[in-house]
């Protein structure tokens, strides 16, 4: 083939050389194209109008003034515009996606107008749906800490039940794109769940699930992001803390850099919580923590991280508390804790996010206003009430004469009130520096009448709590106690109170509780005739009382001193309110009150408890002769028509049994002359042995009570009896070897037996210990070993 030549390009009108494109193919086909489509034009006005004419000029003017015409007719009104047909605007809005369309205020607002005719209809209930889907996600969006508390009652005007999925979606969407807002959005679930758990249980549940996808797709962000959510609401509450412990066991069991990463950022959120009310757990989880740190598997970086958590844990979370402050919302007593495994079967309802027709929209919608009203109270009879309160003012000014009828007021029967007023009377006592400041912020709170106990309540039980005592708290109540009659009065009940309860408390506590009522009375706070609640006995009292009472007194006598306090107790003014303490009217009680007293270092004042149970068996004996008196000088006339009546019946005549003395008169009349007897030889041979046999002779003495208006001078010699002869042979045997103190006592035997009150074995009993003197006494001068008199003596 022969090279082909171009020609020169010829030139362009403008000078400019032009060159001709070669042509892909030459084939002859590619000559035969069709031409290239002509460029679209602009597209006309509606309104322009086709006018035929040769004349290009004239054709422009008429077209112009045919325009001038039809835009005459419009702005007249002569040509119709087409209507709105709102059916066919719903068809529109039911076909595209929810929200996907942008729809202008004025023709939403027919939509919504026309819609509004039927509340039931399926057109109603979509407009409500994006009304109530844009309402949440724009609350949601808003809440932070400051408004918290503003926001939760405008989320609860929204149907929650209904827009549940909405409210999860919404929340989950705002976390994941804002992470340090999470215990934000974790109080606010934590809230509705206290009123509505079927939302608390969702939002947990698609979290779950949201975290399971993650982990298993490895997205870091995602599963970090539903991991911290997670964790703030095992921290509130809402999650049992069994989930927490699962997911750290699945991101610890297989540690790769990403896994431990999220578990160490998940361990600083929820290791607070954990720490706290599952510490062996969380122990556990540190060991985990340490075994892969030492493994040297991971990166240096999450090493260190682990280092960090490590030093987090030994700070003890100072910068991740369980609930930061302002959002600690929600009480324990009220909050749902929902247990809810990371193995369980999990139903995240995604329906819920889409519209539905409800065909019971009208009655469900109706019961969520009720609801509603029981959360927030309804507004609308209070605005109902305003305005017939204007009506009532109008028809008082015609009927002055009627009294206006009163409404009821809401009572509070929860005790949210009153467990609001103790904390606050808490944080306000925590936060002082001493107690002036207390009291004077203590003042300012707002308590109503009737309520001053929860005040006193709550001092003494802030002081119970405190390791060792704190004067504080005991400086509190004085300056309470001193600054109103009122005050006194509540913590003189809650003396009582604690007194009765006191057994329900550990020793520490117990220990705090008696010293700061023992500064109250050592400072004359309170009275003394608080004492009068106080029963000193074996019945009355336990072991806790007893202890309870023995600290408050050392701490009353270490302020006051012994003197004082001895001379308070004897004030005679006050002796009505330490009958209790000192009682004098049972031996027993008697003597158990002295040996206690004795035995805290108050034996000074057990000294008339003392005096009485000397004089008692003397008191005795006069009060029963002087009724022995009494019935002889009455019953003498009768005594001569009954011997009379006896010498003429053969029936030998009965003889009355004597007076009867009870059981604790026996015991002041008897150990009391056995004590001088015994006293001077306790511990002897012979008179342990002779005890002995006492005992074994007065054991049976619990019949008829003894007779003491005889002596033995008074009894003639020739009505000796059987008893009597033991009792005067006793005299004569051992009278040149008894002590001093001895004669009465066998003296008053004799006596007593004459009068047949008391059976042989009185005269037994005390024969023994009477004989134990004297074998000790033979053993003395005859020198006898110590026993061997008493052995003769036993034989004699």
């Amino acid at each position: 083939m022969s090279a082909a030549v171009s020609a020169p390009a010829p030139a362009g009108n403008d000078g400019s050389s032009y060159k001709r494109k070669r042509s892909r193919s030459g084939s002859p086909m590619s000559r035969d194209r069709s031409p290239p489509a002509h460029r679209s034009r602009r597209s006309q006005s509606p309104s322009s109008m086709q006018v035929d004419d040769p004349d290009p000029v004239r054709r422009r003017e008429r077209e112009r003034q045919a325009a001038l015409r039809q835009a005459e007719k419009e702005v007249s009104g002569e040509v119709e515009k087409p209507a709105f047909d709102a059916e066919a605007e719903f068809k529109k809005l039911m076909n595209s996606r929810s929200g996907g369309v942008y729809m202008p205020p004025a023709r939403l607002r027919a939509l919504q107008a026309a819609a509004a005719q039927d509340k039931s209809s399926v057109e109603y209930q979509r407009l409500s749906w994006d009304a109530l889907r844009k309402s949440l996600t724009g609350i949601v969006n808003r809440v932070n800490v400051s408004n918290i508390k503003d926001i939760i009652p405008e989320m609860f005007q929204e149907n929650l039940i209904r827009g549940r999925g909405l409210f999860a979606r919404s929340i989950m969407k705002a976390q994941a794109s804002s992470l340090p807002f999470t215990p934000v959005f974790a109080a606010v679930v934590a809230i509705i769940n206290t009123k509505l758990p079927m939302v608390g249980e969702l939002v947990l549940t698609r979290l779950i699930s949201q975290f399971r996808r993650s982990f298993k797709r490895n997205d870091k962000v995602v599963c970090h992001a539903t991991s911290t959510f997670i964790a703030h609401l095992v921290n509130q509450q809402v999650a049992h803390e069994i989930i927490a412990l699962q997911m750290l066991v699945l991101l610890l069991e297989r540690p790769t850099d990403d896994s431990v990463e999220i578990a160490v950022g998940f361990m600083r959120e929820v290791g607070a919580f954990l720490a706290e009310n599952s510490p062996k757990a969380n122990n556990g989880v540190y060991e985990r923590f340490r075994a892969v740190l030492h493994e040297d598997s991971i990166d240096k970086r999450v090493q260190y991280m682990i280092e960090v958590l490590f030093q987090v844990r030994k700070d003890k979370y100072k910068d991740n508390p369980i609930i930061p402050e302002g959002l600690d919302l929600v009480q324990e007593d009220d909050q749902i804790t929902h247990q809810i495994s990371l193995d369980d079967e999990l139903q995240v309802q995604d329906g819920l996010n889409i519209f539905k027709a409800d065909p019971n929209f009208v009655e469900n919608e109706q019961k969520y206003k009720e609801i509603k009203a029981e959360i927030l109270g309804d507004s609308d009879e209070e605005s109902d009430s305003g305005s017939g309160s204007e009506e009532g003012s109008e028809d008082e000014d015609g009927d002055g004469d009627e009294p206006a009828e009163e409404k009821e007021g809401i009572q509070d029967l929860t005790g949210t009130a009153v467990t609001n007023l103790r904390r606050v009377i808490y944080l306000t006592i925590m936060n002082s520096l001493n107690y002036e400041e207390a009291v004077h912020k203590l003042m300012k709170i707002n308590i109503q009448e009737g309520q001053e106990i929860e005040l006193c309540n709550m001092v003494v039980e802030c002081c119970s709590q405190e390791r060792s005592y704190s004067n504080f708290y005991g400086l509190i109540g004085e300056r309470f106690s001193k600054y109103n009659r009122v005050w006194c009065e509540n913590f003189e009940e809650a003396f009582a109170n604690y007194y009765e309860t006191i057994h329900r408390y550990e020793t520490n506590r117990l220990r705090n509780i008696a010293r700061f009522f023992g500064h109250l009375l050592a400072s004359d706070a309170i009275s003394w005739a608080v004492f009068s609640v106080v029963k000193m006995n074996e019945d009355d009292t336990t072991s806790s009382s007893r202890i309870f009472v023995k600290i408050m007194m050392q701490e009353i006598t270490e302020e006051m001193g012994l003197k004082k306090t001895a001379e308070r107790f004897k004030d005679p003014t006050m002796k009505s309110n330490f009958e209790s303490m000192f009682p004098l009217d049972n031996p027993k009680n008697t003597r158990f009150s002295i040996n206690y007293f004795t035995s805290i270092g108050l034996g000074v004042v057990t000294e008339e408890m003392r005096e009485h149970l000397k004089n008692a068996p003397r008191l005795i004996m006069e009060q029963r002769r002087a009724a022995l008196e009494e019935e002889e000088s009455s019953s003498s006339d009768s005594d001569t028509s009954d011997t009379s009546s006896d010498t003429d019946s053969d029936t030998p005549a009965v003889a009355e049994a004597p007076p009867h003395l009870d059981t604790e008169e026996i015991d002041l009349l008897i150990p009391a002359h056995l004590d001088d007897v015994v006293a001077p030889r306790r511990g002897t041979a012979g008179v342990r042995l002779g005890v002995m046999i006492g005992a074994v002779g007065l054991l049976p003495c619990r019949g008829p009570g003894p007779h003491l208006a005889g002596v033995l001078q008074d009894i003639p010699y020739h009505d000796v009896d059987r008893p009597r002869a033991v009792a005067l042979l006793l005299v004569e045997v051992t009278t040149p070897h008894l002590a001093e103190p001895a004669l009465p006592m066998v003296m008053l035997v004799a006596g007593t037996v004459q009068a047949r009150a008391l059976h042989l074995h009185l005269a037994v009993g005390v024969t023994g210990i009477v004989i134990g003197m004297m074998t000790d006494a033979a053993d003395q001068r005859t020198r006898l070993p110590e026993g061997e008199g008493a052995i003769r003596g036993i034989g004699r």
